[in-house]
């Protein structure tokens, strides 16, 4: 019988925790990778509605309706490539489906009255507190830190939205607050999909006719131009369709806290478009809220890697 000496134990060892080490160094480059696609998407759907409803080029009506058409168009399309047996299990439902419709519709109303980096900041702050509230509600604690981390956030967005030269208008503000509660009831509903892609597609699917009635209310306001036009097709079928599927995948390595709280990373890639495409100055206002929020999640983050339990209710 072969004799396995200390050494070749030693080095048996090391291998498996090698490759356990880089088992675990994929996940979190995919997961990273994924991450910073969905987020990029996400700042550019704001810089893209900025870019069509700022200039004009289309009503935000029929922006919000090309968008989730587009959007139901190309996942259809994604699905039927995809090549995957229709299950119970893939298919989406009317609630999701109407909180998709009112974040992009209200989305898009209130972009009419906001920049770029001012319209993300409140749309996550707000995506960030509905999230927070639910993981919170199901047992999720933070320590003392993580807490402060919170808070320094919320003032941050406080501070944003607090009168002063360069605080938003109330409406704008206000609808901007509904689609970032919304989304965040959107993402809650869509975590642990088994079939993200077919599930996505479906609840665009079911938007439509939210949005071609919104679109027959507002007929009256009906204006469309082929560059307002494109910026919702693109905005709709490739930033927000494929975004949205990259960032379910995302979701699985995520809590709902982490899930919220990452998130608020969109804001400075948004106003970072904001300046780059639309020639948008960062105020100081917008700068020193940015420093808040961005510090605020850090040390939020930080202290997620170690929950407190919650107590037990049984």
């Amino acid at each position: 019988m072969k004799t396995v000496s200390k050494t070749d134990s030693e080095n048996a060892s090391f291998d498996l925790s090698m490759g356990y080490l880089n088992k675990r160094g994929s996940a979190w480059l995919r997961t990273l990778v994924y991450t910073g696609f969905a987020l990029i998407a996400f700042a550019a759907n704001s810089v893209l509605c900025r870019l069509a409803l700022g200039e004009t080029t289309i009503d935000a009506a029929s922006f919000t309706t090309i968008r989730l058409v587009s959007g139901a168009l190309a996942l259809l399309v994604l699905v039927r490539a995809i090549g995957k047996t229709h299950t119970a299990d893939d298919s989406g439902n009317w609630t999701s489906a109407f909180m998709l419709f009112l974040y992009a519709v209200t989305f898009s109303f209130a972009y009419i009255s906001l920049n770029t980096g001012t319209g993300a900041l409140i749309l996550f702050g707000s995506v960030q507190a509905t999230m927070i509230v639910f993981a919170v509600v199901k047992g999720e604690r933070l320590r003392l830190w993580g807490w402060l981390g919170l808070f320094v956030g919320l003032a941050g967005l406080t501070y944003l939205v607090s009168p002063g030269l360069a605080a938003p208008s109330p409406s704008g503000a206000a609808l901007m607050a509904v689609a970032g509660i919304s989304w965040g009831i959107y993402s809650l509903r869509g975590r642990g999909s088994r079939s993200p892609v077919a599930v996505t597609a479906d609840n665009f699917l079911r938007s439509t006719p939210f949005v071609l009635l919104i679109s027959l209310i507002f007929f009256q306001s009906l204006h469309i131009t082929f560059k307002g036009a494109f910026f919702a097709a693109l905005s709709g079928g490739l930033t927000s369709a494929i975004g949205y599927v990259i960032w379910y995948a995302a979701l699985r390595d995520y809590s709902a806290t982490s899930a919220a709280l990452v998130q608020l990373l969109v804001p400075v890639l948004a106003a970072l478009g904001g300046v780059v495409f639309l020639s948008e100055a960062l105020t100081m206002r917008l700068l020193l809220s940015s420093a808040m929020i961005i510090g605020g999640v850090a040390l939020a983050l930080t202290q997620r890697q170690n929950p407190v339990p919650a107590k037990s209710t049984e």
